[in-house]
């Protein structure tokens, strides 16, 4: 059954009046499981991993088409992931069922420097019987600031302000800043966080094979599955 980014970006196409084009123009047939050219597919590579985390991406309007988004690799790694088009003016009642269902405490993902002070932790408050829901705003950084001030329904949940130990590796999109993280590794993140730790080092190790499969189609290269990023990947399923 397609998840929630694949079935999100399907009703995105539905909508589009011309056919979307990715970065360069048409490459080709891709495969609808992971965007990716049939020569370097990696559905057969997805983790088979246990979360008791949720995510909730909210998307920026064109993100679900692309091919570089990464959110698409948490929905495959993450089973409890749910994702929203986000638009000013209006919010999917889905979604506002989802932030009062009982079972989720909702975290919203965001950097502190931008946030009230009282609003901002920096660990998991562990509420009892409660599961950690985290709300990754999906976009540019430009969309995900436009996202955190004009959404007021994400006013009343704490603000998880997240200290990466390192900077960046994803090469597929130039960001702003080394210091900013691609949204599978803000999930991973969340994830070690929320002591999944299992599915934090599969969602990472995905993410590189990802990145390493991307480029090399990119490049027509072949790829080496006995590398050493497919390798940490195999490790990393194995432990799960």
């Amino acid at each position: 059954m397609p998840h929630a980014v694949s079935r999100l970006r399907a009703s995105r196409l539905e909508r589009s009046v011309k056919p979307f084009l990715a970065r360069g123009g048409p490459k080709g047939q891709r495969c609808t499981g992971c965007r990716l050219l049939p020569t370097h597919c990696i559905c057969a590579l997805r983790p088979d991993v246990q979360a008791r985390a949720g995510m909730c991406l909210l998307m920026a309007d064109i993100e679900p088409l692309k091919p570089s988004n990464t959110g698409w690799l948490i929905a495959d790694v993450v089973s409890d992931t749910y994702a929203f088009a986000w638009a000013r003016t209006e919010v999917a009642p889905e979604l506002l069922t989802l932030l009062m269902d009982p079972q989720w405490q909702p975290y919203v993902v965001f950097p502190a420097e931008f946030v009230q002070a009282e609003r901002v932790v920096h660990d998991l408050m562990h509420p009892a019987n409660k599961r950690p829901l985290f709300i990754l705003l999906d976009g540019t950084w430009d969309e995900a600031r436009k996202m955190f001030r004009k959404s007021p329904y994400l006013q009343n949940f704490p603000v998880l302000s997240l200290k990466a130990e390192q900077l960046s590796r994803y090469t597929l999109r130039r960001a702003q800043s080394k210091n900013h993280l691609c949204t599978a590794e803000v999930g991973a993140l969340c994830l070690d966080l929320a002591n999944d730790t299992r599915a934090a080092a599969a969602l990472k190790a995905y993410l590189e094979v990802f990145t390493e499969h991307y480029l090399r189609a990119k490049h027509q290269l072949p790829v080496d599955l006995a590398d050493a990023v497919h390798v940490r990947l195999q490790a990393a399923i194995d432990a799960a």
